[in-house]
């Protein structure tokens, strides 16, 4: 195999050039082992196929919540809408206990399901993958469900933004 040489690499403007690209944000909540609850921000939910039906996102090895995530029989993904920027600030902090006064119903496996979001996505494990410093978690979709009423919570260039729907 050649020896390949990579040039020197900036990772502060790698991510300023990744924070471009306009994600919506997502929840990922479950019940780990021991019912402990764990809920974490996401940006990097995207489908993967319809049949089988799956979904995917990416966790920092370093997160507290991905041996939770990882033990779990299932999970949620929440999809925030544009008023939820308060939960999304929540389950991205790190420590603490996150779920102090958030409600919320149960879904598959114990998932806490939360409330009026503008979808949410009930999953089991189906694979994960070497990501680099990340995991990539796929999850097969057992049901779902969506609000047509709300607008989508979008990350762009390191702040929340408004989707302007053509009317």
């Amino acid at each position: 195999m050649p020896d390949i040489s990579f040039p020197p690499f900036d990772s502060a403007s790698f991510r300023r050039a990744l924070g471009h690209y306009a994600t919506g944000v997502a929840v990922i909540t479950g019940l780990g082992d021991k019912d402990e609850r764990f809920g974490l921000t996401v940006s990097s939910f995207n489908s993967v196929s319809l049949d089988p039906p799956l979904v995917l996102f990416s966790i920092d090895r370093a997160a507290r919540s991905l041996p939770l995530l990882l033990a779990a029989e299932g999970y949620a993904v929440n999809i925030l809408c544009r008023n939820q920027d308060h939960l999304s600030n929540r389950f991205a902090r790190y420590g603490g206990d996150k779920w102090t006064s958030v409600e919320h119903t149960h879904g598959h496996a114990q998932a806490p399901l939360l409330p009026d979001t503008l979808a949410h996505f009930e999953c089991v494990h189906y694979a994960h993958y070497d990501g680099g410093d990340h995991v990539i978690c796929v999850g097969r979709v057992l049901t779902f469900s969506w609000n047509e009423a709300e607008r989508p919570l979008i990350f762009f260039r390191g702040a929340y933004r408004d989707l302007h729907l053509e009317a």
